[in-house]
This record gives structure tokens, sequence and C-alpha cells, in this order.
């Protein structure tokens, strides 16, 4: 969980280097509710992740070659995939990790809490605006 509080990456810094093997990088904002439920489950599954915060009121350019839309969360893996969209994140750690499942395997449970999720989601738009501010 390195960098979990580290300085936010703006506009002219470097692009982070390759992850580090055995690790997967997650491309944040400290007060992103969006990127706070990726981490929520990095954590539920015991997944070695580091952090790199983005500012994205000042985003850096290096920030659309990871994700087009310019905004987080952003998995990277050591073998260089991207992942973006916080359910797809969540649902790609939970499918490509072992141990124990946070998602359901009856598909009747599986769709009732993915409807859960998406009524919470809505109430969340309104406060994480700050995670797609335009760039």
């Amino acid at each position: 969980m390195a960098g979990e509080h580290s300085r936010s990456l703006g506009k002219g810094s470097t692009a982070p280097g390759a992850v580090p093997e055995g690790l997967i990088r997650l491309y944040s904002m400290r007060f992103c509710p969006f990127a706070q439920r990726t981490r929520l489950v990095l954590r539920a599954k015991g997944i070695s992740y580091e952090v790199i915060n983005i500012n994205l009121k000042n985003k850096p350019d290096w920030l659309f070659e990871k994700n087009p839309f310019g905004i987080v969360p952003i998995l990277e893996t050591c073998k260089g995939q991207l992942i973006y969209e916080s359910p797809i994140t969540c649902d790609y750690l939970d499918e490509a990790f072992p141990g124990k499942k946070l998602m359901p395997s009856d598909p009747y449970e599986r769709a009732f809490q993915k409807m859960v999720l998406e009524h919470f989601s809505k109430v969340l738009c309104d406060q994480g605006r700050v995670c797609s501010l335009p760039h």
C-alpha cells in the first residue's frame, strides 16, 4: 500500500516507471469515492498494491495515455495492462486474484448486489464530481 498518502502528481510530472512484479498500481485521488471503492476491494482481497495520487485539477499529460478520459481510478499491472472505471476495476480484481470472492456466484444474488451498488453510486455521483474534472 505504498504511496497511499503521497504527494499528487500533476502537469509537468514524469510518468511513473514500470509496475514492480508482484504489485498492482492504482492511480487515484485521495478524496475520490470511486477510487476508494477500488481501494476497498484491494484491501478486502489482500492484494499488494501501490498508489499514485493524481492532481485532477492539474492533470499530467501522461495520464491520458493511461486512460483516454483522464479520470481515476486506473489499475496498471506489471504486464502494462490498464483497467479503468471503478465497477470494472473491482470486477477485474475479484476475478483475476484468488481468495475469497466478493461477488456471489448465484446470478440473482450477484444482480441484486450490483443493483445495490448502482443505487449508492448514484448517491456518490453528486459528491464525486472531483474525480472527473475536465482537463
